[in-house]
C-alpha cells in the first residue's frame, strides 16, 4: 500500500505504539491514586507533558490534554464565549476553517453571536489585512487555522494575533494547529496565539489524544469538564494515559528528526507540484506551503472514479478532507474555483516515510491510468 493521506491520520510510530504498550500493560495505574503504583503513573503523566510542551514550545503547565483537535477547538471557542461573552457577541474566523470549527460558528450564531467569515484569495490565503478590516470594538475571539487541510496555505498566525492584541487587546486568538504541528515551526510561547489546539494522531501519535495550549496570559479559562479536578481543573476525568503516552513518545520521535523531515517533504511537494501540473489536463489548487499537502484536479474525472483507480493500484488518496463525509469542498468553494474543479479534486498528504518512488508511481498511475478517461 502506497498511503498518501497523512492528513488525515499518520501511521503510529514504533515509540508511540511501545509507549501505549506499556501504559496499558506496566503503567496502568491510576495517576490520580495516592499509593507509589498511582504515584509512579502521574510521574510518567508530567514527563509525557513536557514531552509535548517541548514540541510546541510551550510551558508544561499551560498544556492541558484532550481527546483530540476537534475538541481542543470546541473547548477554545465555547470557553472563550463562556468567559468573554459579556464583553460583546463579534467573532472572527475564515471561510476554510476545520468543521470542528466551523460547525462551533453556526451554534454560537443561532444564539445571537456575529460572526465574520473572511473569504481566502484563490491560493487559499488570508491576509492580516483582511483580519485588520475586520476587528471591532466588540470582537471577542479570532480564530484563524496556523495550516489549510485541503490546500496547504499557512496562515501569518504570529501577524494577525499582534495585530488582534493591538486592535482590541480583550479578545481572545485561537489557531487551530492540528495540520501544522510538527510540520512548519512555530513556539507556542512567541507565536502570540492566547489558545492553540494540536492533535496527536496527525503526527505519528494514537488518535484519541491531543492538548489546548492555554497562554499564561489568560489567567483563568472556563473548565472544559467538571468533576475530580484533574488537568488543572480545566478538564476533569481520569486521563487517557495509554494515548497520552502514546502521544508524548510520537512527540519526543518526530521532535528529533523535524527540520530534516520537513525540508525533505517540502522538496517532494515542490517537485512534483510542477510535474503533476505539467501533466495535460491537471491543475494543481492553492499554494501547497505546508510542507506535506498538495491539492490537485482533474476537471472532467469525478474524484470517486480517481480514489478507486488509484486504489485498484494501492494507493490511497483523499476526496478533500477526510473529516468532513459527503460534502462538496468548502474550502475549494470559499477559493473561488469552479464545480468542475471541486468535484474532481483530491488531496495528497506526506509524512517522514513518504518516499519519492511512491510519489513517482501516483504520477504514472495519473498519467498513464487516469487522464486517458478524459481524452
Amino acid at each position: 500500500m502506497i498511503y498518501l493521506d497523512n492528513s488525515a491520520t499518520t501511521k503510529p510510530c514504533p515509540e508511540a505504539v511501545e509507549a501505549i504498550t506499556k501504559a496499558l500493560t506496566e503503567n496502568w495505574g491510576n495517576p490520580s491514586a495516592l499509593y507509589n503504583f498511582g504515584i509512579d503513573t502521574a510521574r510518567l503523566l508530567r514527563q509525557a507533558r513536557h514531552s509535548v510542551a517541548a514540541a510546541m514550545g510551550a510551558e508544561p503547565d499551560r498544556v492541558f490534554f484532550t481527546s483530540g483537535g476537534t475538541e481542543a477547538d470546541n473547548w477554545a471557542v465555547f470557553g472563550t464565549v463562556k468567559r468573554m461573552g459579556k464583553r460583546g457577541k463579534h467573532i472572527i474566523t475564515t471561510a476554510m476553517e476545520h468543521h470542528a470549527i466551523l460547525n462551533c460558528m453556526a451554534d454560537l450564531e443561532s444564539k445571537g453571536f456575529e460572526v465574520t467569515y473572511l473569504k481566502p484569495d484563490a491560493m487559499g490565503r488570508i491576509s492580516a489585512d483582511d483580519l485588520k478590516a475586520a476587528l471591532r470594538r466588540d470582537t471577542i475571539l479570532v480564530s484563524i487555522m496556523l495550516v489549510n487541510n485541503e490546500v496547504g496555505s499557512v496562515m501569518p498566525i504570529a501577524q494577525m494575533a499582534k495585530l488582534t492584541h493591538k486592535l482590541c487587546p480583550d479578545a481572545i486568538f485561537h489557531t487551530d494547529a492540528v495540520q501544522g504541528f510538527l510540520k512548519v515551526p512555530f513556539a507556542a510561547k512567541n507565536l502570540g496565539a492566547d489558545l492553540i489546539s494540536v492533535s496527536s494522531h496527525k503526527v505519528h501519535g494514537p488518535k484519541g489524544a491531543g492538548a489546548l495550549y492555554i497562554s499564561p496570559r489568560l489567567k483563568s479559562f472556563p473548565p472544559l469538564l467538571l468533576g475530580g479536578g484533574q488537568e488543572g481543573g480545566y478538564r476533569s476525568g481520569t486521563e487517557g494515559v495509554p494515548s497520552i503516552m502514546g502521544f508524548a513518545a510520537a512527540c519526543a520521535a518526530v521532535s528529533a528528526t523535524f527540520r530534516e523531515d520537513s525540508q525533505r517533504e517540502s522538496a517532494l511537494i515542490a517537485e512534483f507540484a510542477e510535474k503533476f501540473a505539467a501533466l495535460d489536463g491537471v491543475t494543481v489548487n492553492g499554494a501547497h506551503e505546508a510542507p506535506h499537502i498538495l491539492s490537485l484536479a482533474i476537471p472532467g474525472v469525478p474524484v470517486q472514479n480517481t480514489i478507486n483507480i488509484l486504489q485498484d493500484h494501492g494507493i490511497c488518496v483523499s476526496a478533500g478532507s477526510a473529516c468532513a463525509k459527503g460534502h462538496r469542498s468548502h474550502v475549494l468553494t470559499a477559493m473561488g474555483l469552479s464545480p468542475e474543479t471541486i468535484d474532481s479534486a483530491f488531496r495528497i498528504s506526506l509524512c517522514r516515510d513518504t518516499t519519492r518512488e511512491e510519489l513517482e508511481k501516483l504520477y504514472t498511475v495519473l498519467r498513464d491510468e487516469v487522464l486517458p478517461r478524459v481524452r
